[in-house]
């Protein structure tokens, strides 16, 4: 019940952060829209979240939890702080000079990034200007990092499941108050962006000291167990980055498309983010930790189990997702985006790429529950192989979609390198592990599938019913999409019941226990 109770936790603050995501993207959607400005902050602000995504919920955690948690187990908590404050120590002097030598560097960066900027100076210059006011968010993230992975360690999730609200909230505040404060709103946001990095890593500090495992600053030293952390966490880059990594190719290929396309592609990535965030990343995050110190203990049975339910889990909620997202993406995306500077234009090309991330959807989850298996037998090689072929994929699909496609294109060559993927890292984990679909799994599955798909069919069909009130004032349409939803919800429930793929009484046991 420990992963179940930890899945919660991390899923509950993870939902409340983003919630305050969307809460911050429609203010960005509202005041820059899908312009030159919004182009240009989405490319300077995919630079620091690629590295968020991969070092705070992919590679460095990835490396980091296992390692930290077998010295905990097999030397004590001495050993532990020690090895923690000399990693702590050695990316803090690592990550100045990388930040500085990035600030320096910064025109080329951008010309990587996002090549299509260079023949609009515009564009190009504000993208330059933003990146250099977020790339310190890299600094500070990476060191929440080591707090976090610490934390969770420890099964105190909550604290860095909750981090992320620090970053919300700042660029919210930015939006609302100061975005007349600068040249642009988007000079503010990007600002913001590590003033929010500050605050997280302040609070996450504070919370390892009220967990007892504070860390002093000490003198860098490349130590026999740090440089044992970093050969993980190179390869673990690719196998727990990947679905980042695809996505800063699909960036760069937008940006050889017309003004616009960056914008699609990220206010969509935002909408399908939520359940990825609230069940990939909470799974993930609770199963490293549960999986690392299992099989130190030899419990290799109970291992098995724990993945298995975190894969049903995953795709109990990952799927109905999925398909509601591909039943009706238009009136998500013009309840949620369509004001202000946000276009009917802009809705329907940003609902045609959240139908095609919507494809995807179930293996971007499974990607991110599959990974900590890997992971917590300290083979991050695998999975950077499997993300490595992954990732040509991707390549090699944008550039034949792309061009039939545009930026849809991308987002659907995304999510089939996303199936790619995550069929392989299964795949190795049922020929080198011993790791198999169970009886329960295997009697469930066709019935989540069976429950999604009548939920879906629901969803059409109420969704062509109430078009009358989403083409009415902005207070209708919110409330008709939040009744189809919230109906939608109750129906899944209900025939996931009934279908057997879930339980009421599970849940009801959960909750009793918490």
């Amino acid at each position: 019940m420990r992963l179940l109770h930890s899945i919660f936790t991390v899923g509950a603050y993870t939902m409340a952060s983003r919630v305050l995501g969307f809460a911050r993207d429609l203010l960005i959607a509202t005041v820059l829209g899908a312009g030159p400005v919004a182009d240009a902050f989405f490319v300077a602000f995919r630079l620091p979240n690629l590295f968020r995504r991969l070092i705070a919920e992919g590679a460095f955690g990835a490396a980091f939890i296992p390692h930290y948690a077998g010295i905990l187990e097999r030397r004590g908590e001495a050993a532990a702080r020690a090895f923690a404050e000399e990693t702590l120590a050695l990316l803090l002097g690592v990550l100045v000079l990388l930040t500085l030598a990035a600030e320096l560097a910064m025109p080329a960066l951008i010309l990587v990034l996002a090549p299509g900027f260079a023949d609009e100076p515009e564009r190009f210059d504000l993208a330059v200007q933003f990146a250099r006011l977020t790339f310190p968010y890299l600094l500070l993230v990476t060191l929440t990092a080591v707090f976090g992975g610490i934390l969770n360690t420890l099964y105190r999730f909550a604290a860095a499941a909750a981090a992320p609200i620090a970053l919300n909230i700042a660029m919210i505040v930015a939006l609302v108050w100061f975005r007349h404060a600068a040249a642009t709103p988007g000079h503010v946001l990007a600002l913001a962006v590590t003033v929010g990095g500050i605050g997280q890593c302040v609070l996450l500090a504070l919370a390892c000291a009220r967990a007892g495992m504070p860390l002093r600053l000490t003198r860098p030293r490349l130590s026999l167990e740090v440089r044992r952390l970093w050969a993980r966490v190179l390869p673990g880059i690719f196998g727990a980055g990947v679905i980042q990594i695809n996505l800063l190719v699909g960036t760069m290929i937008a940006s050889l498309l017309p003004t616009g396309a960056v914008s699609y592609l990220y206010y969509a990535d935002r909408i399908y983010q939520l359940p990825l965030g609230v069940v990939g990343i909470a799974v993930g995050t609770a199963l490293l930790p549960q999986l690392a110190r299992e099989l130190q203990q030899g419990e290799t049975e109970a291992a098995r189990t724990s993945q298995n339910r975190a894969v049903e889990l995953a795709l109990l909620v990952s799927l109905p997702a999925a398909l509601a997202l591909l039943a009706i993406p238009e009136p998500i995306i013009a309840v949620l985006f369509g004001r202000g500077a946000f276009q009917a234009a802009s809705v329907v090309a940003t609902s045609d790429a959240l139908a095609a991330y919507a494809i995807g959807l179930p293996a971007f989850v499974l990607v991110r529950v599959l990974s900590p298996g890997f992971f917590a037998r300290a083979d991050t090689a695998t999975p950077m192989r499997i993300g490595m072929l992954a990732v040509a994929a991707n390549l090699a699909l944008s550039l034949a979609l792309a061009w039939p496609l545009a930026h849809v294109g991308l987002a659907l060559a995304t999510s089939l390198a996303a199936w790619l993927n995550a069929g392989l890292l299964y795949f190795r984990l049922w020929r080198d592990h011993g790791v198999r679909v169970d009886d329960r799994l295997r009697r469930r599955l066709p019935r989540v599938a069976a429950a999604s798909l009548a939920m879906a069919l629901m969803l059409v069909a109420a969704e062509r019913l109430a078009r009358p009130l989403l083409a009415e004032g902005e207070l209708t349409r919110a409330a008709t999409l939040a009744l189809i939803v919230l109906a939608a919800l109750g129906a899944f429930a209900f025939l996931a019941h009934v279908f057997g793929a879930a339980r009421f009484g599970e849940l009801a046991r959960l909750l009793r226990r918490r």
